[in-house]
């Protein structure tokens, strides 16, 4: 959980691939596949704008003492325009078996790190000469920060709440106020899922995805995957406002439409795993640039022997 070095990211970025990797909305999955597992994402969003986004990550866990408990590290960076944000999490789950059935554990979690955030004014265009809200040129400043989040799960349902940023916020009172890099803001997760059966060679596994930072408009993620032979997703997420929650600062006539995507995962290997993922704005920006594309790895270092891994429930 201790992190010594310095990590070079703006709010939270977004993946269409999350629902494959908890790690990167809840610290309480570390460890949730009990194999020692390797995650990468690129992301490609917007293509065709200038400055859009461009984000990478990397996740690495596992369990130990028995499965009690899960270990993971995630590295993050993401940039916007003129903004850019890096993460560091070290991230510890103790796991608790529910009833008799070993695969069916509650998981506290908690992660530990700093945020990096960073702005170029020479990438800005003033429209007043010498505007005092643009610097001359690059600032950055570095965040300790924190994530919680609790998540049960077994071979066939899953439910987790996190939150993430957490200290943040309240660590920027203590910094250099000159500085003009943004602040994180906390961000909040609701995610639940389960994996049906349809028949032997075919799986079908429903989830949800709720996002929320107190300030913008809430957002949800309704998928559908189904799992074709124990090696291949193919699947789709409609992405839309949601209103949970009356925000007296937003506009009532918002779109909530946000956009569609079509995700396919296939196990190249029985430790190799390759992803990708196609978004299609259903706002404007969907007539003026060529989607979001996102390509995602996974390899798993070391395979335990308790049997087929494609039948969790998560992933």
């Amino acid at each position: 959980m201790s992190i010594s070095f310095i990590a070079i990211a703006q709010q939270d970025a977004q993946f269409s691939q999350y629902t494959f990797n908890g790690l990167y909305i809840n610290p309480a999955y570390a460890g949730y596949k009990q194999d020692v597992y390797i995650n990468a994402f690129n992301r490609s969003q917007w293509t065709g704008f200038e400055g859009a986004p461009q984000t990478f990550s990397l996740a690495v866990d596992g369990a130990v003492n028995e499965n009690k408990v899960g270990l993971g590290l995630l590295v993050s960076h993401d940039r916007l325009g003129a903004q850019s944000s890096s993460a560091v999490y070290g991230n510890y789950a103790y796991r608790l078996q529910i009833g008799d059935d070993e695969n069916s554990r509650l998981a506290f979690g908690v992660g530990a790190g700093f945020v990096q955030n960073g702005i170029d004014g020479t990438k800005l265009r003033a429209a007043q000469v010498d505007d005092a809200y643009i610097p001359p040129g690059f600032q950055s400043a570095i965040i300790p920060d924190a994530r919680l989040g609790i998540l049960y799960t077994n071979d066939r349902y899953f439910v987790g709440l996190s939150a993430d940023n957490i200290l943040a916020r309240k660590i920027y009172g203590t910094r250099d106020r000159s500085l003009l890099t943004p602040v994180p803001v906390p961000h909040y997760y609701f995610t639940a899922g389960a994996l049906f059966a349809i028949n032997e060679d075919t799986k079908l596994k429903p989830s949800i995805l709720i996002k929320d930072d107190r300030g913008g408009p809430t957002s949800m993620d309704i998928n559908v995957f189904t799992l074709l032979g124990e090696r291949v997703w193919i699947g789709g997420t409609y992405r839309t406002g949601a209103t949970f929650i009356k925000k007296s600062n937003l506009q009532n006539n918002l779109q909530k439409a946000n956009a569609l995507v079509g995700i396919v995962e296939f196990f190249a290997t029985e430790n190799i795993r390759v992803g990708y993922a196609f978004d299609y704005s259903l706002t404007p920006i969907g007539s003026y640039s060529y989607g979001s594309h996102e390509i995602s790895i996974g390899i798993y270092l070391k395979r335990s022997q308790r049997g087929s891994a494609f039948n969790r429930c998560y992933f």
